[in-house]
């Protein structure tokens, strides 16, 4: 339903004089209603349901007499109200907006299956669609890289990946169709942990907890590597973590896949300065091992309540500075119930030369069970066997399709997983 109302005139080319009628009106608050409207110098006005005051289309509240206005999409932009059509799986009913970042709008949204079931005999459901910023609509960097987000999701088949389900382009918008994960980001956890209780020399989010979130992480970091993927932006608020502990990998918006080019955008390197790699920040070639960096980042986070940069007053040009120039404090100085080898680890995961790293998101996530005792998870071990096959696995990689047996198969490893960190498959 339109926010704002479209003078008949200019899309019959009657000039304005000859306008003039009574018809219906978008009240926001009412729904639709007969009224009538005064149409001068081609004016669109939307009216608020309580009072009839004239309102923006950028309004919340009434200014006149306060009233909470509903959510509505400017004509032909995605938004509450808008359906669309996505490929040949059925159709999108956008809701509620939810979130915004800085490559776009997320909304709450039901996918409607055509025959009211999916091929493989899901009913309709829940959907988060992530809209490309309106104000970014002609930057061919920022489509650019919309499409890489959706190119990169639409390769990846593991569950602590925010499932894809298509690309839409709705009135020359771009638009993302993607698991709707009720959860919240692990920097909400992290936070809320820290706020609960002063640093003592206990780590913030307990050793097994933090282990569980960290696991799960590294599993999915295993696949997309496998695939020749660099997510480029791990951090806490992109990892969200459901009410039954499990996680989910999100925002590919910045992921460098394997036939990328490389290259640097005349500027600063895409990231987030308290987590970038010291290549990533001076625009150097990446792998993988620029993502494990940033994933050490986080469980240090987990562990002592901040990143190891972190300083009052420090903006992101000093902090990206710091990843190339500062040695991290030791954690054990911060938790001094951490064994001594902790120190170790995370020097070696936060080396400033990437061959000093360990090379591989398994061979990181077996370092840190050795260092703290952790038990083996039956979780971990199934993300193991999915990410040595995440090849075949990958649903537009190499291997463009698996037979039946494979597939299978590969259902079985992904339920493995989920049933291995206390989830039920959905």
């Amino acid at each position: 339903m339109l926010r704002s109302i479209h003078l008949l005139s200019q899309l019959i080319c009657v000039p304005p004089m000859h306008f003039e009628r009574t018809e219906s009106v978008h009240v926001r608050g009412l729904g639709l209603v007969s009224g009538s409207v005064s149409r001068q110098n081609h004016l669109a006005v939307a009216v608020c349901g309580a009072c009839r005051s004239i309102i923006t289309d950028e309004a919340v509240f009434c200014p006149l007499c306060g009233a909470k206005l509903p959510e509505v999409a400017p004509a032909g932009r995605i938004g509450t109200g808008v359906e669309f059509d996505l490929e040949a799986l059925g159709r999108v009913v956008v809701g509620d907006r939810i979130g915004e970042g800085g490559m776009g709008v997320v909304y709450r949204a039901t996918l409607r299956y055509n025959g009211g079931v999916s091929p493989s005999g899901v009913e309709n459901h829940a959907v988060a669609v992530k809209a490309l910023h309106p104000l970014l609509a002609g930057s061919t960097k920022a489509r650019r890289l919309f499409i890489g987000e959706a190119n990169a999701l639409a390769m990846l088949a593991h569950p602590n990946i925010v499932k894809f389900y298509g690309l839409a382009e709705y009135a020359g918008q771009y638009a993302l169709v993607m698991e709707l994960v009720e959860g919240r980001p692990l920097d909400h956890i992290v936070l809320e942990r820290s706020l609960s209780h002063s640093l003592g020399d206990n780590p913030q989010v307990p050793l097994g907890e933090a282990w569980r979130y960290f696991a799960q992480l590294l599993g999915a970091l295993a696949s997309i590597h496998a695939l020749g993927i660099v997510h480029r932006d791990i951090k806490p608020n992109n990892i969200l973590v459901r009410a039954d502990g499990f996680v989910k990998l999100t925002d590919f918006g910045i992921a460098r896949l394997p036939a990328d080019a490389v290259s640097t955008t005349g500027g600063l390197a895409p990231g987030t300065g308290a987590y970038m790699a010291p290549e990533q920040v001076l625009a150097h070639p990446l792998d993988g091992r620029a993502d494990l960096y940033s994933a050490a980042i986080v469980l240090y986070e987990m562990l002592s309540g901040k990143t190891p940069f972190e300083h009052p007053g420090r903006n992101e040009i000093l902090l990206r500075s710091a990843q190339v120039e500062e040695v991290p404090p030791p954690i054990c100085q911060l938790l001094g119930s951490l064994p001594p080898a902790a120190d170790v680890l995370f020097a070696r995961s936060l080396a400033k030369n990437a061959n000093l790293r360990y090379q591989s998101a398994l061979k990181l996530g077996e370092a840190v069970a050795k260092t703290f005792g952790l038990p083996a998870l039956p979780g971990w071990e199934a993300q193991q066997l999915l990410a040595k096959n995440a090849q075949a696995i990958s649903r537009t990689g190499k291997v463009q399709a698996l037979p039946g047996e494979a597939q299978a198969e590969a259902e079985a490893l992904r339920t493995a997983v989920m049933r291995g960190f206390g989830a039920e498959p959905r």
